[in-house]
């Protein structure tokens, strides 16, 4: 049986929160699960994350995949760093944006020079 955590969906319509659970990976999104490992309230402001961070651990240790959403969550909660230590995402686009931005700007600059 492969178990991933991922988030379920609840709450009315227009209204979402999400539990974090481990569930079988053929299970509905909203439908059978194992275990709630916690819950996130992204309405809120600022969002709301709840994580069992020792139940989370346990599971990720044992084999658990946890989705895109949920490893983000698990890593802003700081359970992904306690698993992974020194894991960076594959792409950290924080200094990469500016740079692109500098090199644009740079060449606006020298498109404006060589015109005058």
């Amino acid at each position: 049986m492969a178990v991933k955590l991922r988030l379920r969906r609840e709450g009315t319509v227009k209204r979402p929160h999400y539990r974090i659970v481990a569930a079988d990976s053929r299970s509905p999104r909203d439908g059978r699960f194992i275990e709630v490992l916690g819950q996130y309230h992204p309405l809120e402001d600022p969002s709301r994350i709840e994580v069992d961070n020792e139940r989370a651990l346990h599971w990720l240790r044992n084999g658990a995949q946890p989705t895109e959403p949920v490893e983000k969550l698990l890593r802003i909660t700081g359970v992904w760093e306690e698993f992974k230590p020194g894991d960076t995402p594959k792409r950290d686009r924080s200094g990469e944006q500016k740079e692109r931005l500098s090199k644009k700007a740079k060449a606006k600059a020298a498109e404006a020079g060589g015109d005058q």
